[in-house]
């Protein structure tokens, strides 16, 4: 485990900070933007102390990687991952400790739409099923089990808020907020960027049951941005785990969540810090599903 979580770039990065989500940080670089990933991490909407050691460089790394994968499919906001190239922005001494969480982009004008793709009915979407036999409005066959694989993959958006849960939304609804014809596009890219993340992931032992996907605009064309097929916008299964009617232990920040659901936290306010064990299992969970996927160790 690397000897050093960072929760925040902020005293590091030589440039105006924009925006600090969760886990990333966005510094204005004139034109481009400088994504910084830290190793904080979230659960049931509260972000959680202490950070996990090398999860930013899983998530950087990873997506760095499957924007690569999905280049000649779908263009992409990355310029580069490279802190070589970033000058006086980041200083010799804080260079290793960002080297591997650092991504330039183009600034693209974001799409307020969190592209989900589901390919088996688990989750929230096996919740919305046992209600009404459908997800996100579209109707499902009768007598499908927890974890049972759909037909075809389904496309579920859901409106983005910064604040609070995204909103399940129709496609219809989808349609009527940024137009039918970039809907089609957001609904045709995002299910074949996640038919070949399926069957890459699939080669490997490891089922990608759903994921989401961000895009933008730059000059009016759609490319994707933000990141793409990790533990935090995706959920992975080791295929050896797979088993209907049980929730299947994901190679993702599980850990935290089966130990927080198991606790007497209430919910309600901040929890206390997670016990050591937990946090070395998730890091682990990280570096494993990043060799995983890209043949390579962090």
């Amino acid at each position: 485990m690397s000897a050093r979580a960072i929760s925040t770039a902020e005293g590091l990065v030589n440039a105006p900070l924009l925006y600090k989500g969760k886990v990333r940080e966005l510094y204005d670089l004139g034109e481009h933007y400088l994504i910084v990933v830290t190793d904080r991490i979230s659960a049931f909407d509260y972000v959680l102390e202490p950070a996990v050691p090398d999860k930013g460089n899983v998530l950087n790394r990873l997506s760095a990687f499957w924007f690569e994968q999905t280049a000649e499919l779908m263009e992409n906001h990355v310029v580069h991952t490279d802190v070589e190239r970033l000058g006086d922005v980041i200083s010799e001494e804080n260079k290793d400790v960002l080297r591997k969480r650092v991504m330039v982009t183009r600034k693209a004008q974001r799409i307020d739409i969190e592209c989900v793709v589901r390919g088996y009915v688990t989750g929230g979407g096996w919740r919305q099923y046992q209600k009404n036999g459908e997800i996100n409005g579209i109707s499902l066959p009768e007598g499908l089990r927890m974890n049972n694989q759909l037909p075809e993959p389904i496309f579920t958006p859901a409106a983005k808020n910064d604040v609070g849960h995204d909103e399940d939304i129709s496609f219809e609804e989808m349609a009527n907020d940024v137009g039918a014809e970039l809907a089609e596009q957001l609904r045709s890219r995002s299910l074949e960027l996640y038919a070949f993340a399926r069957d890459f992931c699939e080669k490997r032992d490891i089922i990608l049951a759903d994921c989401k996907l961000e895009f933008g605009l730059i000059d009016g064309k759609l490319i994707l941005i933000d990141e793409i097929f990790t533990p935090d916008a995706s959920r992975f299964w080791a295929k050896e785990k797979y088993a209907l009617d049980v929730d299947i232990d994901s190679m993702d920040k599980e850990p935290v969540r089966n130990y927080l659901a198991h606790s007497d936290w209430d919910q309600n306010s901040q929890p206390d810090p997670l016990p050591t064990p937990v946090v070395e299992e998730t890091s682990r969970r990280y570096r494993e599903i990043y060799s995983r996927i890209s043949g390579q160790q962090l």
